[in-house]
């Protein structure tokens, strides 16, 4: 669906020693916007179940991969926190069920 090397160039991460963590976070950051969208994610829509891969969904993803990725822990100590604005919300917002 997202390619593990496009998540690494986001992640401005070389090498494979971190591949299966960051497969694992890219698979969660799918899940995650599947779940908040109420729909499966899917190359070419198919159904009202489902809704495309464009390119502000595939930016959602990466998005909470890199977030994951440089905030391991559900606690950061010393770290003021700031909400990105266009951030994973707001490029979901359209594709988001209500109802």
């Amino acid at each position: 669906m997202i390619d593990l090397a496009l998540v690494k160039i986001h992640l401005r991460v070389d090498g494979t020693l971190e591949d299966t963590l960051i497969g694992s976070y890219l698979s969660a950051a799918v899940e995650y916007v599947q779940q908040h969208c109420d729909r499966r994610i899917a190359e070419t829509p198919v159904t009202s179940d489902q809704m495309a891969l464009t390119d502000d969904v595939k930016q959602a993803i990466l998005l909470l991969v890199g977030h994951w990725y440089a905030n391991r822990e559900e606690v950061v100590i010393g770290a003021a926190a700031n909400q990105v604005p266009m951030g994973v919300t707001a490029l979901l917002w359209t594709r988001k069920r209500f109802g």
